[in-house]
């Protein structure tokens, strides 16, 4: 008889094994990254949610975050409001992971960034193909800002 009959079982059972575990490690890190997702959302829309009621006050604006985490599925762990600015804190259990986000939200002024707007206002007219687009240039520097899309005119067309 041959020395080598049935090895070929054993290898596939190995690699079944190898690939079982390979398999449970991808789902556990997936659901490790769908939990800080969702910790992360609760987070921003509780921030954005206590920023919209600031002016009724922090404990105004916290029940207002605490309903919207509670609404997503998290918790709020902390909620402060020093200023016009928000900053909320949300978890969120999903099996054996509880990620905590923290968010802040405010008007713009407010912000410590806020010489610096990431996005700028368009202006200009309109053409049959849509709008012509520039770009308006930042305050101190007159006449600067990359063309866009839509400035220039296209080859072939009156």
């Amino acid at each position: 008889m041959n020395r080598d009959r049935g090895s070929a079982t054993v290898w596939a059972v190995v690699a079944a094994g190898v690939l079982c575990a390979v398999f449970g490690g991808v789902l556990a890190l997936g659901q490790a990254v769908v939990a800080r997702h969702r910790a992360g959302a609760a987070a921003d829309l509780a921030a954005l949610a206590a920023a919209a009621t600031w002016k009724g006050g922090e404990p105004g604006a916290c029940a207002a975050a605490r309903r919207v985490a509670r609404a997503q599925g998290a918790e709020l762990t902390a909620c402060s409001a020093p200023g016009e600015v928000v900053e909320v804190t949300a978890g969120v259990a999903l099996g054996p992971y509880a990620p905590v986000v923290r968010a802040r939200a405010g008007p713009p002024e407010a912000l410590p960034e806020a010489g610096r707007s990431p996005v700028r206002p368009y202006v200009g007219e309109r053409d049959r193909y849509g709008p012509k687009r520039r770009v308006l240039p930042p305050p101190g520097r007159p006449g600067a800002g990359p063309p866009v899309r839509g400035a220039a005119p296209r080859r072939g067309v009156p």
